[in-house]
């Protein structure tokens, strides 16, 4: 079979739902009124099961280059545990649904019948607790360990992508922490990684005026941070970084001077009026 890693998102969302959902109309149907929901979680089941199965192949096809990265391994590992698990509880409901399938055209069988649908509700509860156990791991894996950059595209800048992500985050969580020389070093790292990133540009003046306490550093690269005058998003930015600057340097009359024409300029910005304001002499 071919390599199915880059499909496993997909393919897993449609096994759980199915496979869900499956179950919950199995149950409905044994209260013996809508009819309609006994085929319908025949049906259900048995293609989310085939999902479940090629969810399965996928997942270990892409396993390899996840469990590389430092301390995911165990996670992967019980992660696919889980998955195998679930394939074969659910290869239990299958075998039941097909019984009672099989013996529906007998009339003799009818007590069979009922007694198989019943055991695959049974069953396919208990697959359902352990697919949730599947899905919740899988979910930490790509949420707490990262684990999907690059696995679908083989892109390296799905991996760039990651790396800034982790650079800011940590610089934040650093700063909070009060580590100032960590979230600088690491914000130096970000800016140089993404030079282009007019976001980024500003993070490091930023880096600059609260980590470093470097203010005509933090100036001077405020003011190199290229913006087009006409968005307001980021020229509204630059002008309040620069106006923190100037406040940080005792300087609140260049403040002001800053932020006035781009006040004037965006008259809508309530946040950016009230600071000019507020430095304004009454």
């Amino acid at each position: 079979m071919p390599n199915l890693a880059a499909n496993h998102p997909q393919v897993i969302h449609f096994a759980v739902a199915l496979l869900l959902l499956g179950v919950a109309l199995r149950i409905i149907s044994l209260s013996g009124k809508m009819k309609w929901t006994s085929p319908s979680a025949t049906t259900l089941l048995i293609l989310g099961t085939i999902a479940a199965v090629v969810a399965v192949k996928s997942g270990v096809d892409a396993h390899g280059p996840v469990e590389r990265i430092p301390g995911v391994r165990a996670m992967v590992m019980e992660h696919e545990e889980l998955g195998i698990l679930t394939r074969n509880i659910f290869f239990g409901v299958l075998v039941l649904e097909l019984l009672a399938l099989g013996m529906a055209t007998r009339a003799a069988a009818a007590k069979y019948v009922r007694l198989a649908l019943a055991g695959s509700a049974v069953v396919g509860l208990v697959g359902c607790f352990y697919l949730y156990e599947a899905a919740e791991h899988g979910g930490e894996l790509v949420y707490s360990y990262a684990g999907g950059p690059g696995l679908r595209t083989a892109d390296p800048a799905d991996v760039e992508r990651l790396l800034v992500a982790g650079l800011f985050n940590q610089a934040q969580a650093d700063r909070k922490a009060g580590n100032a020389a960590a979230a600088a070093r690491l914000t130096t790292e970000l800016a140089a990684r993404a030079p282009a990133d007019t976001t980024v540009q500003f993070l490091l003046a930023e880096s600059l005026l609260r980590d470093s306490k470097d203010l005509p550093a933090a100036l001077a690269k405020a003011r190199s941070v290229d913006v087009d005058p006409t968005v307001a998003r980021f020229a509204t930015r630059k002008a309040s970084l620069i106006a923190d600057i100037f406040m940080a340097m005792a300087m609140p009359d260049s403040a002001r001077a800053v932020l006035a024409p781009v006040v004037e300029a965006f008259p809508q910005n309530a946040r950016l009026k009230a600071r000019l304001d507020s430095l304004t002499p009454r």
